[in-house]
């Protein structure tokens, strides 16, 4: 079958962030399908009639990575313009079109409805393969798991147990990230063994670690850097989740030859003392750590699997070994008081050579504790749509009052942003990428 992957996320905040789903779900069906990947990154309307013209495809899978930004000082919300893309793809094509991705997942009957979707795949699109098959064989649809219908309920399925293939890393879409910052996407493993009480991916990808053999990684990796990669970022929810593969995983990059830097996102956690010591001898640049707070009383109710001490120690070790080190800070969750955010805002004095995202607002996801818990405090109900972004608030402080008092402490500190940045964050970063500066670049804000 001819089949088209559409990835139609625009957001260039804080920069333009690769597909790497797609590929996934590519490489999965390449040896039995022809496909076609279209990024609207990079493709207008007309483009993409044209490829849909040229290539004529029998099904088209839309990618629904991100339902919102879930930032809630400047919220977009995408579904609607999702829409009018299902809407102008149904005027170009009779291809059936079927919806996935992590956005997908986590409302995918909500989504389903307001897109008017033909198919959904809830949970990891490597599962595309089994429906395409049962379509060319008009064969019985109720036995593929994870799948949605019009007619057939929206069941979770069990983690995809397949062997992780990717697409060649060298493609059409792959130049436009190329050029604005060299950037291109790795994962290392799949689900998330903590307890986050806001988190969907668990539910998303399972609660139990998949792990990559390092030497796949690794080889995924030069294949990367071979097709023109100058950066790497992994994009694993927590890279150091598991520690010792972690650490198999930098070895191994290092052992097979990878030469260009890499980054990822880390938990504050306690770690040998000489981790990022040998993360830094194997590449590692930037570490991003999601700290989200620094009160006791916070990281306890987050369920967070380190203290504020940890966090300082984490911190202290990246910077010691030369890494650049980043914090993201989540306020505003239940319990959250001026003195909890006191307690943050004083802790972070202690944190040196360093950038820090603050964000206010913590936005509700069905299947997560934060969502019981709303639902307790009666600020949800169970019939409320959270499919347009709903945002939890204290009852002891608000987001505005919160992001008062942040950015009352955070006076003239260039290291302290508050959201992402937004738009003209955006514009200097794309400036600075087309001045040739690789990688995610917040480390020019490191005071």
């Amino acid at each position: 079958m001819n089949v088209l992957l559409i990835s139609p996320n625009t957001l260039t905040v804080p920069y333009p962030v690769y597909p790497i789903g797609l590929d996934y779900v590519a490489g999965s069906l390449s040896t039995r399908h022809q496909v076609q990947i279209a990024d609207l990154n990079i493709l207008g309307h007309d483009a993409l009639g044209q490829m849909i013209g040229d290539f004529s495809p029998d099904i088209i899978g839309l990618s629904i990575r991100n339902i919102d930004n879930t930032e809630s000082g400047n919220p977009l919300f995408f579904i609607s313009e999702h829409k009018k893309l299902v809407d102008w793809l149904r005027t170009q094509s009779d291809a059936p079109i079927v919806g996935g991705g992590a956005g997908f997942t986590i409302l995918p009957r909500e989504i389903f409805d307001a897109l008017e979707l033909d198919y959904g795949i809830i949970g990891e699109g490597e599962r595309l393969g089994e429906l395409l098959e049962a379509l060319e064989n008009k064969g019985p649809l109720s036995n593929i798991p994870g799948l949605l219908t019009s007619s057939h309920p929206a069941i979770p399925a069990a983690p995809w147990g397949g062997i992780l293939q990717r697409q060649p890393a060298r493609n059409a879409h792959s130049q436009f990230y190329l050029d604005y910052g060299g950037m291109l996407n790795l994962q290392t493993k799949r689900g998330c063994s903590f307890r986050c009480i806001y988190c969907p991916y668990p539910h998303i990808e399972g609660k139990k670690h998949r792990l990559v053999d390092p030497e796949t990684v690794a080889h995924m990796a030069l294949s990367l850097q071979e097709n023109g990669a100058k950066y790497i970022f992994i994009t694993d929810s927590a890279f150091n989740s598991d520690v010792s593969h972690s650490l198999s995983v930098a070895e191994s990059l290092k052992r097979n030859g990878l030469s260009i830097p890499w980054g990822g996102f880390f938990a504050p956690i306690k770690l040998p003392d000489d981790y990022f010591t040998r993360m830094k001898e194997c590449g590692l640049k930037h570490v991003e750590f999601g700290t989200e707070s620094l009160s006791q009383t916070m990281l306890k109710t987050y369920r967070k699997p380190f203290t504020p001490k940890d966090v300082i120690s984490a911190h202290n070790q990246a910077v010691a070994a030369g890494l650049h080190a980043a914090h993201y800070f989540l306020l505003g969750g239940p319990g959250e008081t001026v003195t909890t955010v006191d307690e943050t805002l004083n802790c972070i004095e202690h944190l040196k050579k360093t950038v820090l995202f603050f964000f206010t607002g913590i936005r509700i996801y069905p299947h997560t504790r934060l969502y019981d818990i709303a639902l307790e405090e009666g600020k949800i109900s169970k019939n409320t749509s959270l499919l347009e972004p709903f945002y939890y608030e204290s009852n002891a402080i608000s987001h505005g009052e919160i992001e008062k008092q942040v950015s009352e402490r955070g006076k003239e500190r260039i290291n302290w942003i508050v959201g992402s940045g937004g738009k003209k964050s955006a514009e200097t970063v794309s400036k600075m990428h087309k001045r040739g500066f690789t990688g995610p670049l917040w480390e020019f804000l490191i005071r």
